[in-house]
């Protein structure tokens, strides 16, 4: 199944941006386990390096595993090395045009309808809507009047009751991060990860 697809049937992508390696390693295969098929490490966390290739060998070479707030060229490469067959951008840029290069599919930031326009002329697979926040759902609903078959993916600020909203005004998929992930990936509690990990596929039907 290629991103796109994949995006379409999850409707779920999980933010990870830890302080502890290991325990955004362990963050990762929990939400594996829950059933959460598209996950993202952000660069900013501690060792994101580390911790995409760890998880790539424990989950094997189909598992959807992102690099995230990819922004330049070396940000790219790196995330290629390491293992991510996904690159996420909190915008434009040589993150973005070093990525599709690579051949990765990306999930690329944008806000505004230039920005859709040139994530589109760029070779973007999805649009991550960020951040989200600034007008919410029914920004969303305004912005898809002139892109209605852009694959919007909101991302910043949603929890469970947003995530229903978006979904509802149109979003292929929401993406979340400390609403799902919690202090998880900082050492935190891995079975409150699971119960919030299983709300939000309730919410996404995945």
């Amino acid at each position: 199944m290629n991103f796109a697809d994949a995006l379409r049937t999850a409707r779920l992508v999980a933010i990870i941006r830890g302080t502890d390696a290991d325990a955004s390693f362990r963050t990762v295969m929990t939400l594996a386990e829950a059933g959460v098929s598209l996950i993202e490490i952000s660069l900013t966390g501690r060792d994101a390096l580390h911790v995409i290739r760890r998880a790539r060998a424990e989950l094997g070479t189909d598992a959807w595993l992102g690099a995230g707030t990819v922004l330049t060229a070396d940000d790219a490469q790196h995330a290629a090395e390491a293992g991510a067959n996904l690159s996420v951008t909190p915008g434009l840029g040589a993150g973005l045009d070093t990525s599709v290069r690579l051949g990765l599919p990306v999930l690329a930031g944008v806000l505004t309808p230039s920005e859709v326009i040139a994530a589109n002329a760029a070779g973007a697979t999805a649009l991550k809507l960020f951040p989200a926040s600034v007008g919410g759902p029914d920004y969303l609903k305004a912005l898809r009047a002139p892109f209605p078959d852009a694959p919007f993916v909101p991302v910043g600020g949603v929890d469970a009751a947003a995530a229903r909203a978006y979904l509802a005004a149109g979003a292929v998929a929401v993406g979340v991060g400390s609403p799902l992930v919690g202090d998880a990936a900082d050492g935190g509690d891995l079975a409150a990860l699971r119960t919030r990990a299983a709300d939000f596929l309730s919410v996404c039907g995945g």
